[in-house]
């Protein structure tokens, strides 16, 4: 029973860690996180997988589990419908379901190590501890995206795999279908996750003989087959693609050699003397801890998986190693186990010695991220409550004040527009509109405008760098002939546009006179990330 709370304790101690930091971020919510939102809303109130009501089914989200929990989260009205406790739910749910992924994390940290050490608890708390002092690891957890969750799958893969070798029992089926049910997981939360399907298979052909992994490692990738497979036939039924829009509105290409060289990216962003310190303290383990060379590989190999999968998917512009958390949960892990077995194993000089060097390592480090963390909460990524309000609820205002009942508007930051729009909202990336996503995947930026202006024709243009550079939007003599800006910067590139036949009388002039009412409003409230109200619906203004 005391091991038990002290469990608890662990699991519990090193999530307030990860909370704590966490805190620091307030409200925040990544405006892609919204993206999903609008999906989950649109599911469950039956509208279909569509970005709004009555738009063209398209694959605007890369998550479908995480998908699932807010449309779980909508239908027992815990999502996307009201205040809780003050805090808005679209805000507080998915940052609860982010922290519960997170003690998920730790719980398995702790089911696997209590195998082979005698302080799992320890192991457990110091793990959170880790995964607390990385800003990326909180940031993204907390930001309304399926991160966490994705972190989930990878860390009780890799406790299934750790507790089976310290068992012998690699060869047992039912672990061959657990790691497979648990790819599966992974590869349904993120597109990249389907990676961890061969963890299995590479732990038992390492450690097994040949002959016995045949059958289970089978078992394991019809495990894997039946609920991913089902999930892509469905996909190219209702979507037509067997890769989501997402994807390919990205331009995702296949490895190559270059991307061996991202690899160094996570390491420079944690410092290299403290990656170099977990490199000896996990090599020092192995060797003092003949216990723990067996059980370890089965977190080695997914931390490998996690480092292949983060080279070779296109660099994030979000920033904050976005795609990193797999890395992050599994190095953690890995770090906490070796430095307290390894420190166990020391005699009590060598034990300070070995302190003394860690510490030393993290010196530099420690700075670096504090400063990372303290630069993203000063100037969060994309805040859902930004786009919310500059995008959705302004052109609303745009639309209510020149008395258009129906409309399009064209913009690259769609979750919080989908979500407070009453106009048709059209992705200029791509990633909700799957004959975008083909142009700007073959580089056709040519055909691209001629696509908005020859044939979309929408109301409202958003220009906005880099995305109106790239595709030669504001270049267009088309932009500046059938359209008139509302506003527009010294540069001649972000700015609100609106298309001249939608305009009767004096109507710009009211636009304009909207906007210098309406906008310098909306960017003095840009410091309150997660202030843009209870519930977040279609035809509100500023």
């Amino acid at each position: 029973m005391a091991a038990r709370w002290r469990a608890v304790a662990a699991v519990v101690g090193g999530t307030a860690l990860i909370g704590l930091h966490g805190w620091t971020y307030g409200n925040w919510i990544n405006d892609d996180a919204a993206i999903t939102f609008a999906y989950a809303r649109d599911l469950a109130e039956g509208a279909g997988p569509v970005l709004q009501p009555g738009a063209a089914p398209v694959e605007g989200f890369s998550n479908p589990a995480w998908l699932a929990l807010l449309v779980l989260g909508k239908v027992l009205h815990l999502f996307d419908t009201g205040a809780i406790f003050g805090v808005p739910d679209y805000v507080l749910f998915p940052k609860a379901l982010g922290l519960a992924c997170c003690a998920g994390i730790l719980a398995a940290c702790h089911f696997a190590v209590k195998r082979v050490t005698r302080w799992p608890s320890l192991v457990t708390v110091f793990a959170g501890g880790l995964l607390a002092a990385i800003p990326s690891f909180v940031i993204w957890s907390l930001s309304g995206l399926e991160n966490p969750l994705y972190a989930l799958a990878v860390a009780w893969l890799a406790a299934l795999l750790f507790r089976a070798l310290a068992a012998g029992r690699v060869h047992d089926v039912r672990i061959a279908v657990g790691a497979g049910l648990l790819a599966a997981l992974a590869g349904l939360t993120r597109p990249d996750g389907a990676i961890y399907v061969v963890a299995y298979p590479l732990v038992a052909l390492r450690f097994a003989r040949r002959a016995r992994t045949v059958v289970p490692a089978g078992a394991g990738l019809l495990a894997f087959a039946v609920p991913y497979g089902a999930y892509l036939l469905w996909r190219h039924a209702e979507f037509g693609r067997w890769v989501p829009n997402t994807a390919v509105a990205k331009n995702q290409q296949p490895p190559a050699l270059a991307n061996v060289t991202r690899v160094a990216e996570p390491v420079e962003y944690l410092g290299w003397p403290v990656v170099l310190a977990g490199v000896l303290v996990t090599g020092l383990a192995l060797w003092l801890v003949p216990a723990l060379r067996r059980p370890l590989a089965g977190w080695l190999v997914p931390l490998v998986l996690a480092l292949v999968a983060y080279c070779v998917l296109n660099a994030e512009p979000a920033g904050e190693f976005r795609f990193a958390t797999p890395v992050w949960t599994m190095a953690a892990l890995v770090a906490a186990v070796a430095a307290v077995e390894g420190m166990r194993a020391l005699a009590v000089r060598r034990r300070v010695l070995l302190a003394v060097v860690l510490v030393g390592a993290a010196v530099p480090s420690a700075p670096a991220l504090a400063d990372s963390g303290r630069g993203f909460a000063s100037g969060p990524v994309v805040p859902l409550c930004q786009i919310v309000q500059r995008d959705g609820r302004v052109f609303n205002g745009y639309a209510d004040t020149i008395g258009l009942r129906e409309g399009s508007v064209l913009l690259p930051d769609i979750g919080g527009t989908a979500l407070t729009s009453r106009l048709r909202v059209v992705d200029s990336v791509g990633l909700a509109d799957s004959h975008i996503a083909d142009l700007v995947s073959a580089g056709d930026f040519a055909g691209f405008r001629d696509y908005v202006f020859d044939e979309l024709k929408p109301t409202f243009i958003q220009s906005h760098v880099p995305w109106s550079g790239l595709t030669g939007l504001t270049r267009d003599a088309r932009l500046s002939g059938e359209y008139a800006a509302v506003v527009l910067d010294r540069t001649g590139q972000n700015g609100d546009w609106v298309r001249l036949d939608a305009l009767d009388g004096d109507d710009l002039v009211r636009l304009r006179a909207y906007a210098r009412v309406a906008l310098p409003r909306v960017e003095a409230e840009r410091a309150a990330t997660g202030r843009c109200g209870a519930v977040l619906r279609p035809g509100q203004l500023p």
